[in-house]
């Protein structure tokens, strides 16, 4: 028998929980698990969703217009579709192509400093906050980056190779995305193509851009660089867990400018 749309929205709730709970404990292996039962969740919520509506209103989830939730929930639906820290004028582009928005990347300038002013008043009362990406080098919010509280922490770090190795991530999802798309949108393609004309081998033009062709090109890349990527974001994370306390680690800490001493004449 069938989930109702209620109870498909509480075990969302309590997934994202339990994924916040594995990610802060370091438990990778129980986070990854977690994670993809929570998508598999997030996709039973969309089927349930559409099945409320005659399907000549509402043929494809995907299509759903945004105006139906929040400005936090579109973001946060944008990330989950994304899977790494991204910035707000590609949230905000993604939403629109793929989601049917009408989002401005400038809405979410204040965003971000109001989730840590929740998280720091209540914290862990949501079920996930919109927070930073951290730099590895030193630990503080790596500029325009957004993510989700409940990312593990080395999901949540850039390093040296991380922003080629979050563009071939993002790619592969998109690409994805628009292979599920029955009929998938000219904004969808446009999107699409733009990032696949930035992978070698993925597609010689728009005409001819295939989605499953586009994926297999950017995870051939992708192989290249992970393995030393996670490298540096695990060790960052680690480095993040022993000198950040827990608000820190979701928005980063402040970089303090030292002085220095000016000597006697």
């Amino acid at each position: 028998m069938a989930e109702s749309l209620e109870e498909v929205e509480r075990r969302i709730e309590g997934l994202r929980a339990e994924v916040r709970r594995a990610a802060m404990s370091g438990d990778s292996t129980r986070t990854r698990e977690l994670r993809a039962e929570l998508r598999r969740a997030e996709r039973a919520w969309d089927d349930a969703l559409v099945a409320l509506a005659p399907p000549e209103h509402d043929p494809d989830p995907v299509t759903q217009p945004s105006a139906l939730l929040s400005l936090r929930d579109q973001v946060h639906q944008v990330l989950t579709l994304l899977g790494a820290p991204s910035a707000p004028k590609l949230i905000a582009t993604v939403n629109n192509a793929f989601f049917g928005g009408r989002m401005a990347s400038a809405q979410l300038t204040s965003l971000r400093r109001d989730e840590e002013r929740s998280f720091r008043s209540s914290p862990h009362a949501r079920p996930y906050y919109l927070c930073g990406a951290l730099t590895a080098d030193r630990l503080v919010p790596a500029r325009g980056l957004v993510a989700v509280s409940t990312w593990s922490l080395p999901s949540r770090v850039v390093g040296p190779l991380s922003a080629r190795v979050d563009f071939l991530a993002v790619t592969t999802r998109l690409a994805e995305q628009v292979d599920r798309m029955a009929e998938p949108t000219l904004p969808a393609l446009t999107l699409l193509w733009q990032f696949a004309a930035n992978v070698p081998g993925a597609a010689e033009s728009f005409d001819a851009m295939r989605p499953v062709e586009v994926v297999e090109a950017a995870r051939a890349e992708l192989a290249v660089h992970h393995d030393a990527d996670r490298a540096h974001r695990e060790e960052a994370a680690s480095r993040a867990r022993t000198q950040l306390d827990e608000v820190h680690q979701l928005f980063g800490s402040a970089l303090k400018v030292v002085r220095r001493a000016t000597p006697d004449k």
